[in-house]
């Protein structure tokens, strides 16, 4: 497909601060066709760097609250001052997806990026979790990478040259994710498909010099990427 938005966002700087396959360009993906209107208050959980929250509010219009466990809040905020966000419009917070401290029905919307296969595999969390800071009619979007096919039962050795047996155990295929999020009694699904982004958002990770992309492009230069996707999630909740 083509990154109309993302492209303002092929930067050196910028793309050196993404923490694996480009997170941008699969928001962008999976924010085509939302209904999620300008100036919603929506929860970008597990925001890592904090870039995708500044493509939510640039480009989206949106109040973003970027999520985190593990990033800086400050360093986040140092960034956002950088990118000459109002600070009323984008709010860093160290956040654990599993305990959000937040009210009840705060927000419009959740968009998770690259993150949510780390902490949503517990068939409550949903309902448990995440749902009760949605409000009613919000959205729930989700951009996370999977398999084609689960093979966790003869992992491939490509993919063992960068990635443990427990690494892979976060990564599972379509029906895997259909059938989990289909267990959500709070939301409806409604959409769950395979993302046209792949290659290209690997290509933009590979080509950084950090560790963790140089240990990546063991398996992916021997071919695991043909054993690989993303996959899109949306819910509304009820």
């Amino acid at each position: 497909m083509e990154y109309v938005k993302s492209k303002k966002y092929d930067t050196e700087e910028l793309q050196s601060m993404i923490m694996g396959p480009n997170p941008v360009k699969l928001c962008e993906e999976l924010l085509i066709g939302n209904q999620i209107p300008e100036n919603a208050v929506v929860c970008d959980l597990g925001s890592g760097s904090g870039l995708t929250s500044v493509f939510l509010a640039k480009e989206y219009g949106f109040v973003v609250y970027a999520a985190d466990l593990w990033s800086d809040p400050v360093e986040n905020r140092r960034f956002f001052d950088r990118m000459g966000l109002d600070r009323s419009r984008i709010i860093p917070i160290k956040a654990d997806a599993t305990d959000l401290p937040f009210e009840k029905e705060f927000f419009d919307a959740v968009v998770s990026t690259d993150s949510y296969n780390y902490f949503g595999r517990d068939e409550r969390y949903l309902d448990d979790k995440l749902l009760p800071f949605v409000k009613p009619g919000g959205y729930i979007c989700i951009a996370i990478p999977g398999m084609k096919k689960d093979c966790h039962d003869a992992l491939p050795p490509e993919l063992l040259l960068s990635w443990t047996p427990e690494q892979l155990e976060y990564m599972h295929d379509l029906s895997y994710w259909t059938a989990l999020v289909k267990k959500c009694v709070g939301a409806e699904l409604v959409c769950a498909k395979e993302m046209e982004s792949n290659s290209e958002v690997w290509a933009d990770w590979l080509k950084q010099d950090n560790e963790y992309a140089v240990g990546d492009r063991k398996s992916m230069e021997a071919g695991g990427g043909k054993y690989l996707n993303f996959i899109s999630i949306v819910l509304r909740k009820k």
